[in-house]
């Protein structure tokens, strides 16, 4: 025994002489709570394990006492090694033939710690060396700080604050003395008193420490009873890993000191945004659709409240784990707002100007479409945008250059349209770019604001926001222009029907994109306090069979702005200085003069009033309108008349004698202006072509 401990001495003296290295500590794990600070998700520190260090001062006593007691009771009074320790484990395991005690002081586990070596004769020597060193560098509390920070204490926990939280769902300050001794106790084998799944051991464990407290006097007689009888429960055994591809987005923006991160998500909302869009998907599948994407961006602080990147994070058949809100996809006529929105600003537009939807070949051969496959004559910019007719935006865009509109996108923060104009020429204006949801809703939410474009905030506590900074993207009159479009659901009735996924009973402007081959569809929707997203389509590009934005993204948008109503009322948009509604010339779009005979009321930026019509120079031929029945009518069967005398008037301003008639897609016999039929239950499409323009009304029969 003496010749042991003289070569013992004889290797550690240099310690007495000589530094030590200084403590080394872990960047934290990151541990990310909702705008709430309800937690969502932790990541683990570069050691695989989650890491939360605190100051000695936030540690309960009773944990510092408790340690103290069972692995190292003279740890004031040594200078990092206790030589009685070593003399008495050294008897021990001589005695037993085997070791059964050790002697390491918790400088030397705090040692072995930052420095891991087998436990042989000389990796002692070489841990009792460094823990010298260390006594020489460091004080005792902060060896202690060090120490209670460093401990791995079972089930990927590091550290007491981390124990304490995972165990017990209480910060380090607050253990009680039974919660202190039961995580000493682990100190000795996380495994084998591992709590998960030897709860008993534990706890026999725990006890064992509190007799050690009452031995060496750190605790009284009744307090030893007290802890005793304490009943200790296991209360927050799991980890949440709420928000995936969120939580995933913002870790890389963290720095690297950040512990508790507090994003602005709403967990709630995103919990159920999840939910709804897993539904929607799961009843798409016939159609070949298999995925989507949802963000909400709170307008006042451009805070993401909801961030939805799959249906679902662990399909791997489905690529669940790409992140569609970040994904490149073709946002279709979901540009179109910006396309009239410059239009508007630049006064070569009103919302009554009249564009010619009609067969065109614009430069380069382009040779646009409209969704419906049919032309609608001259229409308004209001009912163009509002029923997201082709020809006439890309003739929208052809007044404003394709190198303007896309220098507007961008400083509505597309960023990703990286090409230059003359790539996507006037076809930019049917979304033949590729963006990013996330982008996409941001700029929508420029809209909401009345035309300010703001970086997206991620995280509040600390701020974290994306790159980019505040400008104005529109004047507050243009994006109320096109606001006051996106909310007129009349004017997209033609296209859409009066019962859309884009109706709601509160103010709420929306548009919808549908890209080539039906690969992507997008609905994007506002009010004054928030702004929603949606995509729909497949990962891997294969085309949905027939689903545009109304029918595939357009529910889900529905669903969750009715949500979001009830949880974040909001209220009508306001109507700015500088805004004028007048009655304009249906047949000019110009301000209705003394001679016109057929009008309706619009709404101007004062700046750019049109001319008043002297009726008879008109922007267009006579415009196709049906008087009778009018957008929304509803028609009611009286039981005590002969169902063959009830009939409705159908009635039509013609430019020419002769028409045609269709209802519910099926050919009338009638070719003149008027036509009657005979009452039958139910909702109606009603058209009337005339000309080379079309006109078509929704209207309903209740039995």
């Amino acid at each position: 025994m003496k010749k042991v401990w003289t070569v013992l001495f004889t290797l550690l003296l240099p310690c007495l002489l000589l530094g030590g290295e200084e403590a080394f500590l872990l960047s934290p794990s990151k541990q990310i709570y909702d705008r709430s600070g309800v937690p969502m998700r932790g990541f683990l520190s570069e050691n695989n394990t989650y890491y939360l260090p605190v100051p000695l001062g936030e540690i309960s006593p009773w944990l510092i006492a408790a340690t103290l007691a069972a692995e190292d009771k003279r740890f004031f009074s040594h200078p990092g090694v206790d030589v009685k320790a070593i003399l008495r484990a050294a008897w021990q395991n001589a005695s037993g033939g085997e070791i059964v005690s050790g002697a390491s002081t918790i400088t030397q586990q705090l040692a072995r710690a930052l420095e891991p070596r087998p436990r042989t004769l000389w990796g002692k020597a070489k841990e009792a060396y460094n823990a010298l060193a260390l006594e020489r560098k460091l004080t005792k509390e902060e060896i202690l700080e060090d120490y209670f920070n460093l401990l791995e204490l079972g089930n990927l926990t590091q550290g007491v604050e981390a124990a304490s939280r995972f165990y017990f769902n209480v910060p380090a300050a607050e253990l009680s003395l039974s919660q202190a001794a039961f995580l000493a106790g682990l100190i000795k084998s996380p495994t084998y008193y591992n709590p998960l799944k030897h709860f008993s051991r534990a706890l026999k464990r725990r006890d064992w420490v509190l007799k050690r407290m009452l031995e060496n006097e750190f605790i009284d007689q009744e307090m030893y009873q007290m802890a005793l009888a304490e009943k200790l429960e296991l209360k927050s055994a799991s980890r949440p890993f709420d928000a995936p591809h969120f939580t995933r987005f913002l870790y890389p923006l963290l720095p690297k000191d950040a512990k508790d991160v507090y994003s602005t998500l709403d967990r709630d909302l995103q919990l159920y945004a999840e939910q709804l869009v897993k539904n929607y998907i799961s009843h798409l599948q016939e159609e070949n659709v298999t995925n989507a994407a949802v963000v909400v961006v709170d307008n006042a602080t451009g805070g993401i409240l909801a961030y939805v990147g799959s249906a679902d994070f662990y399909n791997e058949k489905t690529n669940g784990q790409v992140d569609g809100a970040r994904a490149l996809r073709q946002p279709g006529s979901a540009l179109k707002p910006f396309v009239y929105g410059l239009a508007f600003e630049s006064g070569l537009l009103t919302p009554a100007s009249l564009l010619s939807d009609e067969d065109t070949f614009f430069e380069g051969g382009f040779r646009p479409r409209n969704y419906d496959e049919n032309y609608h004559g001259f229409v308004s910019a209001r009912s163009a945008l509002a029923c997201s007719y082709n020809i006439p935006a890309v003739k929208a865009a052809e007044k404003t250059g394709a190198t303007d509109l896309l220098a507007l996108l961008r400083r509505a923060g597309l960023t990703s349209l990286e090409k230059p104009a003359d790539f996507y020429g006037l076809g930019l204006a049917l979304g033949n770019g590729e963006v990013r949801l996330l982008d996409l809703t941001n700029a929508y939410a420029a809209l909401a604001r009345g035309g300010i474009y703001k970086p997206l905030l991620v995280a509040r506590d600390p701020v974290i926001q994306l790159p980019g900074r505040e400008t104005r993207v529109f004047s507050e009159q243009t994006a109320y222009l096109v606001t006051d479009i996106l909310a007129d659901n009349n004017a997209r009735a033609p296209a859409f029907g009066l019962n859309s996924p884009l109706s709601v009973p509160f103010a709420l402007a929306a548009k919808t994109g549908t890209s080539k081959d039906y690969k992507d569809n997008f609905t994007m929707a506002y009010t004054p306090r928030w702004t929603i997203g949606v995509w729909v389509g497949n990962f891997d590009a294969t085309p949905m069979q027939k689903i545009s934005g109304v029918t595939g993204a357009g529910p889900i948008m529905h669903d969750l702005a009715v949500y979001l109503e009830r949880k974040y009322p909001s209220t009508p948009f306001s109507v700015p200085e500088g805004v004028q509604r007048a009655l304009v010339c249906t047949q000019s779009g110009l301000l209705a003069g003394e001679r016109c005979t057929h009008t309706k009321e619009e709404v101007f930026d004062k700046r750019h009033l049109p001319a008043v019509c002297d009726g008879t120079h008109t922007a267009a031929p006579q415009a196709l309108k049906i008087l009778s029945p009018e957008p929304g009518d509803v028609y009611k069967i009286d039981p005590s008349v002969p169902l063959a005398s009830q009939a409705a008037k159908f009635t039509a301003l013609c430019p020419e004698a002769k028409c045609t008639w269709k209802l519910d897609g099926k050919k009338r016999p009638s070719v003149g202006c008027e036509d009657w039929w005979t009452l039958t239950p139910g909702k109606h499409h009603l058209s009337v072509s005339c000309a080379g323009q079309t006109d078509e009304v929704y209207f309903e029969v209740l039995p």
